[in-house]
């Protein structure tokens, strides 16, 4: 169940991170749903440095972090998917 979990959040999280930042991105929708789950182990891994990983109710704060997480690796994700499709197309053009 922890897995389907991780999957659902890893989908919300990157589509929110896509409708933050600006411009397209060309991802698909399966290296999105990664990239989430990477931005939010991100997110929870920072919380836990910082000390708030764990408080009363909800945690607020974690999830600003996870969604900041999923943002980051969404946009660097971006751009190695942009550079890798591009040395693609470059070389069955040759």
């Amino acid at each position: 169940m922890s897995w389907l979990w991780a999957i659902i959040v890893g989908l919300v999280l990157g589509v929110i991170a896509r409708a933050i930042l600006p411009g397209k991105q060309d991802i698909p929708l399966w290296l999105t749903v990664i990239f989430g789950i990477l931005g939010s182990i991100l997110g929870n891994a920072v919380a836990g440095w910082i000390g708030v990983r764990d408080t009363d109710g909800i945690d607020w704060m974690r999830h600003v972090l996870q969604l900041i997480g999923a943002v980051v690796v969404v946009g660097v994700g971006d751009m190695l998917w942009q550079s890798i499709k591009g040395n693609r197309k470059k070389q069955q053009r040759t």
